[in-house]
């Protein structure tokens, strides 16, 4: 019966000892994985083709309904003179509508009085076409826009996503060359991905205040020059290569 009871516990620690030695294995295995980090960027220079132009029309008055009178009148007018060029309505889209009180300087017992009223409206056009980008100030500014706000220039998702595309295998092949020329000098092989990471877009070109002067722009009579530049896309990856 005590050599039965003894087997069966030598029986017993066999059986654990051998799971904790598939565990340890299993553990090993995972451990000894070898793997190379590599990380590549890949630029790409393109040409937008997209622009936001933003203006606005100000008008002002003592009387707060003069103002917005005057304004509603006269941004109407920019519209339907854009709209006679040939921006479609749907391009357009009002950004921004403030009324500002401006006070005199004087101090009187009672605070400071309100001098005037600043009616400010600002309209933002989509263009499809950054050539017309000039003749749409032109046209804005000869009906009666005199703020200008900004000018963006941009790609369209169908435009960025190309550009993207070519900029992402630039940084893949970067990374992988990296991690091909790393192997090589450890006399081994690239056998495969096992994980990767994905960053990186572009950002708009910028005009800001892109005329401190709209007066001096009708008196010129010359059409706005306008130049795009050029935009870049940025990928990056980082991959993590499996060898042997």
């Amino acid at each position: 019966m005590i050599r039965r009871f003894v087997l069966a516990i030598a029986v017993t620690a066999i059986i654990a000892m051998a799971l904790v030695g598939c565990v340890t294995a299993a553990a090993t295995d995972t451990s000894d994985e070898k793997v190379i980090h590599a990380s590549g960027t890949g630029t790409v220079i393109g040409t937008p083709d997209r622009a936001q132009v933003t203006f606005s029309v100000q008008t002002e008055n003592t009387d707060v309904k003069v103002a917005q009178a005057a304004n509603a009148q006269q941004m109407t007018k920019v519209i339907d003179a854009l709209v006679a060029f040939g921006i479609p309505k749907d391009a357009m889209k009002t950004t921004g509508y403030n009324i500002y009180p401006v006070y005199d300087d004087t101090k009187t017992p009672f605070g400071q009085k309100v001098r005037t009223y600043q009616v400010s409206n600002t309209l933002t056009i989509t263009l499809h076409d950054v050539n017309k980008t000039g003749d749409v100030i032109d046209v804005a500014v000869a009906n009666g826009i005199n703020q200008a706000r900004s000018i963006q220039f941009m790609l369209s998702d169908e435009q960025s996503q190309v550009l993207r595309t070519q900029a992402l295998q630039k940084a893949v092949a970067r990374a992988r060359a990296d991690a091909d020329t790393v192997a090589a000098a450890m006399g081994t092989n690239i056998t495969g991905v096992k994980s990767a990471d994905i960053s990186g877009g572009y950002a708009p070109v910028l005009f800001e205040n892109y005329q401190a002067d709209n007066a001096l722009m009708k008196s010129a009579g010359a059409s706005t020059p306008i130049q795009t530049g050029d935009i870049t896309v940025t990928a990056q990856v980082s991959i993590t290569y499996m060898f042997r």
